[in-house]
């Protein structure tokens, strides 16, 4: 029978609420504040660092300590996230109004793979717990690489997006800006 405990439970009933709202309110495209990006990875990046130390000090993964293969595979997660955010920020197309408002549509990908980075990071911990000394490997590193690929994918997105909102303020073209107005 699959653990129903709360801290099993909790987290999917606030993801059941969250999620469609957040979908629902990115249907349409939203203005877009650049003076206000620094925020979301301000609160972001504290939080995932108090998940990664609550991981390291759950008594159901044993911690141990992170030797080089374990510090590059957190690199890695770090990495990818930032190449995806990077990605997911250009690809999001920014309206500049003739008031000089500028709207933002992101496309729902973005929120999708957080979902399932959160939910195989689950997975693959339960999978990697009973196994990962007898594999050579550090669970906990692979499982806090799935919190810093969002962490890295949540700031360069925010980044890129900050950096064209700026050129298009300015004046600049780009190729995924839409003059409305």
């Amino acid at each position: 029978m699959p653990d129903m405990s709360p801290q099993v439970l909790i987290p999917l009933i606030v993801m059941a609420i969250v999620l469609p709202l957040v979908f629902l309110r990115n249907r349409k495209p939203r203005t877009l504040h650049p003076d206000r990006m620094w925020v979301m990875p301000a609160i972001i990046v504290p939080l995932m660092g108090f998940a990664l130390w609550g991981t390291s000090m759950a008594s159901t993964m044993p911690h141990v300590a992170f030797d080089g293969l374990a510090w590059a595979i957190l690199g890695v997660g770090l990495i990818l996230g930032g190449a995806f955010g990077w990605w997911r920020g250009q690809m999001t197309t920014i309206e500049k109004h003739a008031d000089g408002t500028l709207k933002a549509q992101t496309s729902p990908i973005g929120l999708i793979l957080i979902i399932a980075v959160m939910l195989g990071r689950k997975a693959l911990g339960a999978v990697l717990e009973p196994h990962a000394a007898e594999w050579g490997l550090n669970a906990l590193a692979i499982t806090d690489a799935f919190l810093l690929f969002v962490v890295g994918m949540i700031v360069a997105q925010r980044a890129e997006m900050f950096i064209r909102a700026r050129r298009i303020q300015s004046g600049a073209g780009d190729s995924h800006v839409a003059t409305v107005g």
